[in-house]
């Protein structure tokens, strides 16, 4: 599979993991990208169907559909998810899409990742749309709330408060910006760019979520596990 890519190594049992990312209700609570993940009945046996729904505005919602299964057990000690998602709401670039999680467990913690890739609407204009904007803000939010999966994990920080810390120290740093700028009328000239520079560069607090954590480039070729050509469509 194509398309982004996003991996972080997480120091916690692997059932803890599990559970936090295939329960929708803890699912939802670190994952930038939604605002509500619910499960829909299902047939014994059958592939797990959900809705999905992320907050744009206040009073405006985007929702889509999807399905997945998961291997929780497999010879090599490994886990696998794979979904296939669709929105047929008119805002949603996002047409469709499918991906995957893995989960490989290790002597420094668990390499937890994903490839997952998607169809955009809207014809041309969405294309570039999607490149130029929506899919690198993707990247990001998953590589973020990825770090921050992490530090709930790993140090017990809850979403809540992880976020509350990354809103905290964005707004020290600009803060600290605009003290420059209203120094004097003649400091700002020569180090207003400076502290600009270094409020987006200097290396977020350990307990901050922070997407530059993650790897965002696959170590190797990826293959798309079996498990994804099982589904139907969302």
């Amino acid at each position: 599979m194509g398309g982004l890519y996003v991996e972080a190594l997480i120091d916690v049992d692997l059932d803890v993991l599990w559970e936090r990312t295939q329960d929708p209700a803890q699912h939802q609570s670190w994952d930038l990208r939604f605002t509500s993940i619910s499960y829909l009945p299902r047939a014994e046996g059958a592939p797990q169907r959900f809705r999905y729904a992320t907050r744009l505005l206040p009073f405006l919602w985007v929702a889509g559909t999807g399905v997945s299964a998961g291997e929780r057990q497999r010879p090599d000690g490994t886990r696998v998810s794979a979904l296939r998602f669709a929105s047929a709401h008119p805002l949603s670039l996002l047409r469709e899409g499918s991906g995957y999680w893995r989960y490989i467990p290790g002597p420094d913690g668990i390499r937890f990742l994903t490839g997952y890739d998607y169809r955009p609407r809207w014809g041309s204009w969405g294309a570039l749309l999607d490149r130029l904007v929506f899919r690198p803000l993707m990247g990001w939010a998953t590589a973020w709330s990825f770090d921050r999966l992490r530090l709930w994990c790993e140090r017990g920080t809850r979403p809540r408060a992880a976020l509350a810390h990354a809103l905290g120290e964005c707004g020290l740093r600009l803060a600290l910006v605009l003290a420059v700028l209203l120094a004097s009328p003649v400091v700002p000239l020569v180090l207003g760019p400076l502290a600009a520079v270094l409020a987006v560069l200097l290396p977020p607090l350990p307990g901050t979520p922070a997407a530059r954590r993650c790897l965002r480039t696959p170590p190797g070729r990826t293959r798309d596990p079996r498990l994804l050509t099982t589904l139907e469509p969302a």
